[in-house]
């Protein structure tokens, strides 16, 4: 393997901790040298090596650094995504990588001129859910499509403590957090939609952010729904999926983050593998239930493509202009508010 991609982690917060350090530590192609934390140093035991860098200026102004991944707030992605290529690294920035599609495409143009690769962390592509549901609809095996439903619903009735995430801000609330994976997910699996209807509301008392979102993109002979919300008790839906030939229903989520927050360390493939109690089934035409394996979930799959974009020259998993179309979708959400039952047009970015 070539000389390991020396790497700077912005932040320590959640995604830090659980998505990005146990795989940039773990995987042979990347070194990580800074882990940014201005005020603590909570990474210094689990990661005794790695340097804590007081400031984003330090982990730019180091040659030896390659890449610095940009998993701050939201509303910081896509300047410090550019500060980062014009100091000529590499980067990986969480998503929403931008609040708007301007503001994407400007960095996006930045990367371009710098000659560095600028990845999105869609990591969702990599759970175990998703990679079945896709297997099922490029299989056809629940025949043509009337109706595909994605969900994320929760129970958090009280505002919570991270203001970047609760405040009238930039990028904030469940339509920046969440949305763009999910609509990623539909996007990646039916392309461009020829209109969209939404509904995003702020449900919970004293919200001052969007906490509930309905968007349907349409298409041809089916329609694709993304929601979320903060009120959902007990087993909730994740995919609901109607066919001719079927219906694939599938409750709970990919076992890769749960393992994370427990300190379960990313060094095999088969880490993430789901209990067979939780699989998803199909109800076919008859009557009939079947139950669906759900393939494992590969997280670490993402850190090797990015290591195989920068030292290689191979395609991204993800390529930045599907990225920017989920920005793009949001924004033709915002728009829509006030149009009940209306829906609006637009080609993709």
């Amino acid at each position: 393997m070539s000389k390991p991609i020396v790497t700077g982690l912005t932040s320590y917060g959640m995604s830090g901790q659980v998505f990005h350090a146990p795989f940039i530590e773990a995987h042979e192609g990347f070194q990580l040298k800074y882990i940014l934390e201005r005020t603590a140093s909570l990474s210094k035991e689990r990661y005794p090596n790695v340097v804590i860098a007081c400031s984003f200026e330090e982990l730019l102004q180091d040659e030896e650094v390659e890449l610095i991944v940009v998993n701050t707030p939201n509303q910081l992605h896509a300047p410090m995504a550019k500060q980062a290529l014009l100091a000529g690294k590499h980067v990986v920035v969480e998503k929403p990588f931008s609040i708007t599609v301007a503001e994407g495409k400007e960095v996006m143009a930045i990367a371009k001129q710098q000659g560095k690769t600028l990845n999105v962390f869609h990591n969702k592509r990599f759970e175990g859910e998703f990679k079945t549901v896709r297997q099922l609809i490029q299989d056809k095996t629940l025949g043509e499509l009337s109706l595909f439903e994605t969900h994320f619903d929760r129970y958090r009735p009280e505002i919570g403590t991270k203001k970047w995430k609760e405040e009238d801000v930039p990028g904030a609330g469940l339509l920046y957090d969440l949305g763009p994976h999910m609509i990623d997910q539909v996007l990646v699996l039916f392309g461009w939609p020829k209109a969209i209807t939404a509904d995003l509301q702020k449900q919970r008392e004293g919200s001052q952010v969007i906490d509930y979102f309905h968007i349907t993109l349409h298409y041809d002979h089916h329609d694709a729904i993304v929601t979320a919300g903060m009120f959902a008790q007990g087993p909730v839906v994740k995919y609901l999926i109607k066919g001719d030939k079927g219906v694939y229903t599938k409750f709970g989520t990919d076992p890769q983050e749960a393992l994370l927050k427990q300190g379960v360390l990313p060094t095999t493939y088969d880490w993430g593998k789901e209990a067979s109690s939780q699989w998803g089934k199909i109800m076919n035409a008859k009557g009939e239930e079947s139950f669906v394996p759900t393939l494992t979930g590969t997280y670490m799959d993402y850190y090797e493509a990015v290591y195989k974009t920068i030292r290689e020259g191979a395609p991204q998993a993800v390529q930045v202009v599907e990225a920017l179309n989920t920005i793009a979708v949001i924004e033709l959400a915002l728009k829509a508010i006030g149009l009940p039952g209306k829906t609006i047009s637009a080609g993709p970015v």
